[in-house]
């Protein structure tokens, strides 16, 4: 008779509201989808998915409420999918204040009592193409590109950290609202600093094996190209 494994245990769907911690002290309020899954003990102790859901209220941080969940999954997953995560940032130039909103997501394993946390933060910045400015007389084409970066780390890693990293890796960064004069330094800025695709997530790599918090990672960058029907796509992993 063969014994069948433990059955999966699984939650999906819910959408919960949590304090997520940023930089400097800053708290924000973050709506995230929080599925969990993890293996039933045995048949005399029935796991209900319910049960592994934090039972913290809304005012609860996020780490906190993920701490709660650690504790309840047996050999299982918990992946908190893409909350918002916004940062207020200065236009260069004028200083005009907007916010700017971030891809973010947590995932987390168990396996036999070791814990494993991944952030994956999806940053848009603007590349600028070299060769487009190479063979032009005057400008080259720019386009929106989304850097996604998935890292294991050792110690805690401020999201801010990260998007700042991947920022000042690409020819410039975005803003939620500029004058005109941000739009002359922005412009320039890119002219100035032009990156093929891989040339960003070299860079990137490059900045990351530097910092003794991240394990490991993954980097990857699509261009949105502005020129061409179709997107440019590059990606790097640490061995």
């Amino acid at each position: 008779m063969v014994n069948p494994s433990s059955p999966l245990a699984r939650i999906s769907r819910v959408t919960l509201e949590r304090t997520a911690p940023g930089a400097k002290e800053r708290f924000q309020s973050a709506v995230a989808c929080w599925p969990v899954s993890g293996l039933a003990p045995d048949a005399s102790r029935r796991t209900h998915p319910v049960s592994l859901l934090p039972s913290s209220g809304h005012e609860t941080p996020l780490g906190s409420a993920w701490a709660e969940t650690v504790d309840k999954v047996n050999n299982g997953l918990m992946d908190i999918k893409t909350f918002p995560y916004f940062i207020n940032k200065k236009a260069p130039v004028s200083e005009v204040e907007s916010l700017l909103d971030y891809e973010v997501t947590f995932i987390g394993s168990i396996k036999e009592n070791i814990f494993t946390n991944q952030i994956k933060v999806v940053v848009p910045v603007t590349s600028l193409c070299p060769c487009s400015k190479k063979i032009s007389d005057y400008g080259a084409h720019n386009q929106r590109s989304h850097v996604t970066v998935t890292v294991k780390t050792t110690e805690f890693v401020w999201i801010e950290d990260i998007i700042k990293l991947v920022e000042e890796n690409a020819s410039s960064e975005l803003y939620g609202l500029l004058k005109r004069p941000d739009e002359k330094y922005v412009t320039e800025k890119a002219y100035d600093n032009p990156k093929f695709v891989e040339d960003m997530v070299r860079d990137i790599a490059t900045d990351l094996n530097k910092d003794q918090r991240i394990k490991s990672y993954v980097v990857e960058s699509e261009n949105f190209e502005s020129i061409h029907n179709h997107s440019a796509y590059a990606m790097i992993r640490s061995n």
